[in-house]
């Protein structure tokens, strides 16, 4: 299948706006590209130049891509992207902020994306892609296997890494998870491998769905640990009554504050008394909201996490304090 890929070109300064403002028109499978040097301790080969790609001096530019099926019709999405730009480049340096398009071939972008993803850890949990072996000593840690495929979810995220860390805060053995918006699955199976006895997911897209089953089979779970379902928790009716309410120990919610905000209800539904709610894929300036959305749902807000400019808020479904 063939796709066409749109770049928008900006600048370092302004990438993650850009990025949040396709992330709140629908857009997933977001791709960045610039020239800023990789800090030494996200480098796969350590500080050891020679192992570095020999990137231009960076310049301050910044290409933020993302792609549509060949075929559908985009001009209402650019207009209001355009419209987005111009808005922004009121109190942000937005560079040209020009908007050029390439056709790429699917497969292609499945095989060339995989060069940036190597294995990593998070605490105690690496988590491998499928084409690399295994390593021969995991040295304590929990090993989680993972293709994404074209879902979201290799764990690179910062908004991924935020929830993984709250799990492995306040995670229980045998805990009963809800996993809204599973994507790819990693959270889910993260959960299994850490100690909780069930997991349940949910996504709207069909191939995530997909992506997890796969990736339940690659981990070596069983179908009776983990189910995912497809549909939209806040307005399917249907889906609800599968997920059921006063279920689960801990609901991971790695979203869009936009989704989280009306969720909120579905989701203080869905947890036990004393349940934990991790609510991440906030960007900053979002926090604000998510938060009174919660909080009118009946949460406390305990606790706030950061990376980047992204943020986690875990709540708890209770009146009081840890």
């Amino acid at each position: 299948m063939k796709y066409r890929k749109y770049t928008i070109h900006t600048t370092t300064a302004a990438e993650e706006l850009v990025c949040a403002m396709l992330d709140e028109l629908g857009i997933t499978g977001i791709e960045i590209e610039n020239n800023v040097p990789v800090r030494d301790a996200d480098r796969q080969g350590g500080v050891f130049e020679e192992l570095q790609p020999d990137l231009p001096a960076d310049d301050g530019s910044s290409r933020v891509s993302f792609y549509a099926e060949e075929g559908a019709d985009e001009t209402e999405l650019l207009a209001k992207i355009k419209e987005a730009l111009d808005d922004m480049s009121a109190y942000t340096d937005m560079g040209s902020g020009r908007i050029t398009e390439e056709v790429s071939d699917e497969a292609d972008w499945r095989d060339t994306w995989k060069a940036y993803f190597s294995s990593f850890s998070i605490g105690s949990l690496l988590i491998k892609p499928t084409w690399e072996k295994p390593p021969e000593h995991l040295d304590g840690r929990i090993l989680l296997e993972i293709d994404p495929g074209v879902s979201f979810g290799t764990g690179k995220h910062e908004s991924t890494q935020l929830v993984i860390r709250q799990m492995q805060k306040y995670l229980h053995k045998g805990d009963r998870i809800l996993d809204v918006g599973c994507g790819s699955g990693i959270l889910s199976i993260a959960a299994l491998k850490m100690g909780a006895s069930q997991a349940v997911g949910t996504d709207i897209d069909e191939d995530c769905v997909r992506s997890a089953c796969e990736n339940l089979a690659v981990n070596r779970i069983s179908e009776a640990q983990a189910q995912f379902f497809l549909g939209d928790l806040t307005r399917d009716a249907a889906l609800r009554e599968q997920v059921g309410e006063a279920a689960y120990d801990m609901a991971l919610a790695n979203l869009l504050a936009d989704i989280i905000i009306p969720m909120a209800p579905a989701l203080y539904r869905a947890l036990k008394e004393d349940g934990v709610l991790a609510a991440s894929g906030i960007i900053n300036f979002k926090e604000d909201e998510v938060r009174k959305a919660l909080e009118q749902a009946g949460f406390f807000v305990c606790e706030s996490t950061a990376q980047g400019e992204w943020r986690c808020l875990t709540a708890k479904k209770c009146s009081r304090s840890f």
